[in-house]
């Protein structure tokens, strides 16, 4: 059976989907179409419901949860790994709410960690994450809020920070921060939905025990990124919740709904979102 697969070319993503991809490990049968896009056009095809398996941001899956189920493998959650909000010059935090701030989409979990912190901003504009700290440094726009690579390259452009919005979430919460998981689409039958699973922490393991056969293709997909900086971006993003959930990552996401809900900015959603 032939599934749409969805995923970003970060160094996280394609670390742990090659094994599957390639056919390394056993995939009980099952062949992948990749579809390789930035994380929120992948959002934006979900919503639609033309994806079989597909990263998404926390964020969006709330507005897809009526299409699609999470699985327990594949998911980026952590401790101080969370989105940045950046400036050319010192800002203070009483002063962010009249800044026009660049975020990485609409539908991000960093934007929804933004509305959480400072819900009374009032200009936003999406755009492609990895020119945000470009946009800031023109002065087109006030501050921007980075993910990913940019994490550990926006110092060395001169930027400043003005709030870790890891920090924040990790404070309030003492949870750690739920940025994307894995989806399937709802339309496929259960015993398949948990094949996938299956195959999805298969492929993550292979991935942790033989880290130097994705390394090609994490390489091909990094837009000439420094080696140290692909290095830090797995080590950052791929950990212990990326082979399982378990209890404290959909405590996590669970709470992450619930502090959106509570302040207004995401509904209630339905409960049984997980692949079981």
């Amino acid at each position: 059976m032939n599934l749409t697969l969805g995923f970003s070319p970060c160094p996280n993503d394609t670390y742990i989907f090659e094994p599957m991809v390639h056919g390394k490990i056993d995939t009980e049968g099952l062949e992948f179409s990749t579809i390789i896009s930035d994380v929120e056009e992948l959002n934006n095809l979900a919503f639609k419901g033309e994806i079989d398996i597909t990263k998404l941001s926390y964020h969006a899956f709330a507005s897809a949860a009526e299409s699609f189920k999470l699985l327990s493998a594949g998911s980026a959650l952590g401790y101080k790994n969370g989105p940045l909000l950046i400036s050319r010059c010192k800002i203070y935090p009483d002063e962010v709410k009249d800044l026009r701030i660049a975020i990485p989409g609409e539908n991000t979990t960093a934007n929804l960690l933004l509305s959480i912190a400072y819900p009374k901003v009032k200009e936003k504009k999406s755009y492609l994450f990895s020119l945000i700290e470009e946009v800031v440094l023109s002065g087109e726009m006030d501050a921007g809020l980075i993910i990913h690579e940019s994490r550990f390259t926006y110092q060395k452009k001169g930027l400043k920070k003005i709030l870790d919005l890891g920090e924040y979430w990790e404070e309030l919460t003492g949870m750690p921060i739920p940025l994307g998981g894995i989806a399937v689409n709802r339309k496929l039958s259960i015993p398949l939905q948990q094949k996938i699973n299956r195959v999805m922490k298969r492929s993550v393991e292979f991935a942790f025990e033989n880290p130097k056969e994705t390394w090609s293709f994490v390489k091909d997909h990094a837009q000439s990124m420094e080696d140290s900086v692909m290095e830090n971006h797995i080590n950052l993003y791929v950990n212990q919740f990326t082979r399982d959930l378990g209890t404290k990552g959909r405590e996590a996401i669970t709470v992450l709904y619930e502090k959106a809900a509570e302040n207004g900015i995401l509904p209630k959603i339905r409960t049984d979102i997980f692949v079981e």
